[in-house]
C-alpha cells in the first residue's frame, strides 16, 4: 500500500509511543505525523532549508529529528511545537538508556548527548574523517554507531568511553544500524552490499547480499524476529534472519503527476503499530509492507 505525500520527499520514518507514524520531508523542511487511516498532518519548519533526516521517538512521548544542513537537533511535540539545539551536521539519533538523546555529528566526527535538562556533552570518535552515521542502543546499554567513511563500527559507553571496531571489508561504508533480537547489533554496508552483525564482544560477521550494488541504507528489527532493511539503489526491501537467510521484496514505484513514475528511493523504515513495515520513499510516498 502506498500513501502519497503531496510535494514531499519522505526520508526518515518512525513509530511514536501513541502509535502514530512520524516522517521527515528532507527537501521541503517539513515533518509529518500520520495516524493510519487518516490524512497526514504536516508541520513546516523554520527555517525550511535544514534538511530534516532521521527521526526517532524520545523519552517523553515527543519525537526527535536531526537537520544535517541546518545544524540542529530538534524535539517536536504532537501538536508541532519545536525546540532546537545546535549541533554539527547531525545525522543519526536515538533515545539512550540514561534518559538522554544521543546523536552523531558527521562533520566533526563526534557523538553528542543532550540530557533531559538540555545539558550537552560531546565525545570524539578517534577516526579522522570517519563520519559517524546512524546510532542505536545495544543490549549492553552502550551506544553503537556506524562510521561511514572509516569502515568501522563504534561503541560509546554512557560515561563517554569510545571503542572502534574496524570492519573486515574495505569500502564497506556502513550506514544503518540497529539492535537485533539476538543481543547483537546489526548494520548495513552501503558500499559493499552486505549486512553485518557485531556481538557485544566485538565479533563481526558479514552477509553478502545477492545484489552487491543494491546500496542498503537503513535497517530495523521487525516484529517477526528478523531484520528488515532498505535497498536504496534497487528499490527493494530486504529481510534477513538472525541465521543469515535473506529475502528481497520489490517496492512499488511512486506515480508521477506526469507520464510514468518516479521509482521509489527507499531510505528510512520502521516497524509500525499495525505489525507492518513502513518505508519512507524519497520519490514521494510512504509504503506499508505486510
Amino acid at each position: 500500500m502506498l500513501i502519497t505525500i503531496a510535494e514531499g520527499a519522505p526520508y526518515g520514518v518512525a513509530t511514536a509511543a501513541d502509535g502514530a507514524l512520524w516522517f521527515t520531508l528532507v527537501h521541503q523542511g517539513r515533518v509529518g505525523r500520520l495516524v493510519p487511516g487518516h490524512e497526514p498532518v504536516i508541520h513546516q519548519l523554520d527555517p525550511a532549508d535544514g534538511q530534516p533526516g532521521v527521526i526517532v521517538p524520545g523519552h517523553d512521548g515527543t519525537m526527535w529529528f536531526t537537520e544535517g544542513k541546518g545544524g540542529r537537533v530538534c524535539r517536536i511535540t504532537a501538536d508541532g511545537e519545536v525546540t532546537a539545539y545546535e549541533a554539527d551536521s547531525p545525522y543519526g539519533i536515538v533515545a539512550g538508556p540514561d534518559g538522554a538523546m544521543w546523536f552523531t555529528q558527521m562533520g566533526s566526527g563526534r557523538i553528542g548527548r543532550i540530557g533531559g535538562a538540555g545539558d550537552r556533552s560531546d565525545f570524539d570518535v578517534p577516526v579522522e574523517g570517519g563520519m559517524p552515521a546512524f546510532i542505536t542502543v545495544g543490549s549492553d546499554d552502550a551506544l553503537w554507531f556506524s562510521i561511514n567513511q572509516g569502515d568501522a563500527i563504534g561503541r560509546v559507553s554512557l560515561s563517554g568511553e569510545v571503542t572502534v571496531h574496524p570492519l573486515p571489508t574495505k569500502g564497506a561504508a556502513p550506514v544503518g544500524i540497529t539492535a537485533g533480537p539476538d543481543g547483537a547489533v546489526w548494520f548495513v554496508e552501503i558500499g559493499a552490499g552486505q549486512v553485518g552483525r557485531i556481538d557485544p564482544a566485538g565479533g563481526i560477521t558479514e552477509f553478502p547480499l545477492p545484489d552487491r550494488g543494491c546500496r542498503p541504507h537503513a535497517i530495523v528489527a521487525g516484529p517477526d524476529g528478523a531484520l528488515w532493511f532498505t535497498e536504496w539503489a534497487a528499490g527493494r526491501l530486504g529481510r534477513i534472519t538472525v541465521d543469515g537467510a535473506i529475502e528481497e521484496h520489490d517496492l512499488p514505484s511512486v506515480p508521477s503527476s506526469t507520464a510514468g513514475d518516479k521509482g521509489s528511493e527507499p531510505h528510512g523504515l520502521t516497524a509500525g503499530p499495525d505489525g507492518a513495515i513502513w518505508v519512507a520513499l524519497e520519490a514521494g510516498a510512504l509504503a506499508r509492507v505486510r
